[in-house]
């Protein structure tokens, strides 16, 4: 049976927007109407690149009714102000990470979208990916034995060794830009966290963009956190903006009683899986699945699509990715406060795709 068509409008053109409009272009249930940005000359270029037309303001886009979802590629600090706007002109939202920069915000956001009636998910969503999943099912089914550690380590360099523009992404830190990516499966593994004791300081303050224009950053950037799971799990988690990617401290692993299973990156989807008993040499595991080569930045748009056909909840939700927000904001406060801070809020953890059964 032919699924209904998505219709969907961008807003930001940014770096990621070429990544989530390429790896759309197979999945004809999603039609892309067009794209706006704060610099139309951006919005211009990607239609001309990826179809639709350019809206000459969110406004226009929040106006056409033709337009089902929007796909809000904004900068950081302007996601909570366009979801809100999207979700009140009764759009249904897809967001680049971070939900929100505060757990207020994340939390109003979520119940606008309950009160709207709409649908609203985040990134990120490579939990879908078939590495995560392969590496979830492993622990599902018991083959590290009860997992009670994990080790979650991102190393993501230095912006403006790559970035045009890496001033926002200084601005939140590396906490909120690419925590959200471990913490994002670690609490689709574990479940909701329940206290963190954090540690955030200022290694590299003073830097050089490409061209040579130096810049001074005020947020801290690294951070390293001790989370504590409500199923009793503990994780470590390091994010910093100055170890680069060459490091040999990548990914995420789980301990588990009988072994440890080892997921060699958080964000591609073809990252390698591998499994040693307890004091025994790494393995390959095989995938429950052929993998995508790198992140397929649109999956968790495509699983909202294919749900709102369906009819079911998606795996990609406002919940958890507000619950993420609280998360990372109790991280930041603690390491401000010098003292653990606990966490509240719950959410529903998403079923495993049909294929990692």
């Amino acid at each position: 049976m032919e699924r209904q068509v998505l219709r969907i409008a961008v807003v930001g053109c940014g770096n990621i927007a070429g990544g989530y409009a390429k790896t759309l272009q197979p999945y004809t249930q999603i039609k892309l109407l067009g794209a706006t940005d704060i610099d139309l000359t951006r919005a211009e270029s990607f239609v001309a690149a990826y179809g639709g037309r350019v809206y000459p303001s969110l406004e226009s886009i929040l106006a056409d009714e033709e337009v089902d979802l929007v796909l809000n590629l904004t900068i950081h600090h302007a996601h909570f102000r366009v979801i809100q706007q999207c979700l009140n002109a009764n759009k249904d939202v897809f967001s680049e990470k971070p939900l929100a920069l505060s757990t207020e915000e994340a939390q109003d956001l979520v119940a606008l979208a309950h009160k709207k009636g709409r649908r609203l998910g985040c990134a990120p969503s490579t939990i879908l990916g078939e590495a995560q999943q392969t590496a979830w099912k492993a622990i599902r089914d018991g083959l590290t034995g009860t997992a009670r550690l994990a080790y979650a380590e991102v190393n993501w360099g230095r912006i403006e060794s790559w970035h045009p523009a890496p001033g926002p992404f200084y601005e939140v830190g590396a906490l909120f830009d690419v925590g959200v990516y471990p913490t994002t499966i670690l609490t689709t593994i574990f479940g909701p966290a329940r206290r963190v004791t954090s540690f955030g300081t200022l290694l590299y303050p003073d830097r050089t963009t490409r061209e040579g224009i130096a810049f001074h950053i005020d947020t801290p950037d690294f951070v390293v956190a001790a989370i504590e799971f409500a199923n009793g799990a503990i994780a470590r988690l390091t994010t910093n903006f100055y170890v680069g990617h060459h490091s040999k401290q990548k990914g995420i692993e789980f301990h588990g009683d009988r072994g440890s299973l080892y997921l060699s990156d958080w964000q591609n989807f073809d990252a390698a899986v591998e499994f040693a008993e307890f004091n025994g040499t790494y393995q390959p595991i095989p995938y429950v699945k052929e993998p995508h080569a790198g992140p397929e930045w649109c999956r968790g748009l495509v699983d909202m699509a294919e749900a709102i056909a369906d009819q079911r909840p998606q795996r990609i939700t406002g919940e958890q990715a507000a619950h993420v927000v609280e998360l990372l904001c109790a991280i930041k406060t603690s390491y401000e406060q010098g003292k653990p801070v606990e966490i509240t809020s719950a959410f529903a953890q998403p079923e495993p795709m049909d294929w990692a059964l």
